[in-house]
């Protein structure tokens, strides 16, 4: 068995688990290898209910904050479905990790949301990329070092970048002789550094200069701190603690799929076998979206245990569903045609209020061209929780209002537009993780038919 790492270790899988006030329920505890904990999974098989609310949470999480999120997204849902249906709810639990320093709207403490040191490493963050990455503590401590001593060096950041591919498990090659390795891990790391600070600014993250949102920058011109020329070096370690925390996500958005495709996915085929009559609404956040989205290689192709997927502020390609991506028709998205193993809609939220989406996702997920080109928005890098499913012909768009008072598709893909109440958060995420809203909840039960 893998190690867990981020902070998850395996649960109980007792019913109703601590600080999730509906009943019944029980968590999916998978490692990072995509193995489930027996336990959790028997806890699950044995829930009483006509339909599970299977949700998988996003990269911001230790077991705590995915426990709180959990309980705060299901609370609204008995008041909301039909005499009929009788809800169970499963949260899942993968090992992903969480970022102090990043704010998560209504879960935080005001002392949590002071302004943070851009250089520096928080206690609580340096914990979790120990766990994170528990055989890589030698390379942390250097990390750490060099985020504190802000070196105005070159030598420094060449150094901070090596270890950052180390951390990541990539090779120092150009992407276009590794086309699956983002050009973020592989550019000049000046460069890099100077487009993350740059991007940092844009997002309004505090003691970045503002650049974007009309106030003045910090020295060194319009472009943000210190990243013109007679600036020196010291202000890009503000980027260059972002790139750490893109090797994190790097790592965990191949996690996430592995835990969908060869974990979720075959419990769930699993528990279906068992229980025919079961109904199953796969909801996911972030990365969380990605791993019940994976889950669906594993559904058989006429198979109808899966009656809807809701994802929230997807993190993954805005084109993954597609059948012919629109800049190389010869290919698919990852999971082309999928969505037709749903027995009912898939239904993508996206915001413009998701800075982490907007700004962060198209910098770590690109994959060539020049580093000049970083900070311009390229379609081919978009993410599904920033502008909704792409390339897939008769997907309807909607806002969540209409959405709400018409419905949605019964099948196929659908894009609600949820910036209406997916709208807050401090840098650098910005509304990325606003979820938590009744208006959400009704949406899944309406995805789901499970209303009155």
């Amino acid at each position: 068995m893998a190690n867990v790492g981020g902070g998850f270790g395996f649960g109980t899988g007792v019913v109703g688990g601590v600080g999730v006030g509906v009943r019944p329920y029980a968590e999916l505890t998978f490692d990072s290898e995509g193995d489930v904990d027996r336990v959790t999974q028997g806890t699950v098989s044995r829930m009483e209910a006509t339909d599970l609310l299977v949700f998988a949470h996003g990269w911001n999480s230790d077991r705590s904050t995915a426990t709180r999120l959990y309980d705060r997204f299901f609370a609204p849902f008995e008041g909301l479905v039909g005499s009929g249906v009788r809800l169970g709810y499963v949260g899942v639990v993968w090992p992903s990790m969480r970022f102090s320093d990043e704010p998560i709207p209504d879960f935080d403490t005001l002392a949590a949301l002071a302004e943070p040191d851009l250089g520096a490493l928080d206690p609580l963050t340096r914990r979790a990329l120990e766990e994170f990455w528990p055989e890589r503590r030698a390379e942390l401590d250097r990390v750490a070092e060099l985020l504190a001593e802000r070196a105005d060096s070159a030598a420094a950041f060449i150094e901070f970048g090596a270890l950052i591919r180390e951390l990541a498990g990539v090779d120092a090659v150009p992407a276009l002789v590794a086309p699956s390795v983002p050009a973020i891990f592989t550019d000049d790391v000046l460069e890099v550094c100077r487009a993350l600070s740059v991007a940092l600014a844009r997002a309004g993250a505090p003691g970045t200069g503002a650049a974007g949102t009309g106030a003045p920058a910090a020295a060194g011109g319009p472009e943000g701190p210190g990243l013109t020329v007679g600036g020196g070096m010291r202000g890009l370690w503000g980027g260059a603690k972002e790139l750490l925390r893109q090797a994190a996500y790097y790592k965990m958005k191949k996690r996430a799929g592995v835990v969908g495709e060869r974990g979720l996915g075959p419990v769930l085929a699993q528990l279906a076998a068992a229980r025919p009559a079961l109904r199953f609404h796969l909801i996911g956040h972030s990365f969380g979206a990605r791993v019940v989205s994976f889950s669906l290689r594993a559904v058989p192709d006429r198979a109808r245990y899966v009656k809807s997927v809701t994802l929230l502020q997807g993190a993954f390609s805005h084109y993954a569903f597609a059948d012919r991506l629109p800049h190389d028709k010869g290919t698919g998205g990852a999971l082309r045609g999928l969505q037709r193993r749903v027995d009912g809609p898939v239904v993508a939220c996206h915001s413009p209020h998701d800075s982490a989406l907007k700004i962060f996702y198209p910098l770590a997920s690109r994959m060539a061209g020049d580093s000049a080109g970083l900070l311009g928005f390229d379609e081919r890098w978009g993410a599904i929780g920033h502008d909704g499913v792409q390339a897939v012909p008769g997907a309807p768009r909607l806002t969540l209002d209409t959405a709400l008072r018409e419905g949605v598709p019964t099948t196929g893909c659908v894009s609600v537009d949820a910036g209406s109440v997916v709208r807050r958060g401090g840098a650098p995420s910005g509304a990325h993780s606003d979820i938590c809203h009744e208006e959400l909840a009704r949406l899944v039960v309406d995805a789901g038919r499970m209303g009155r």
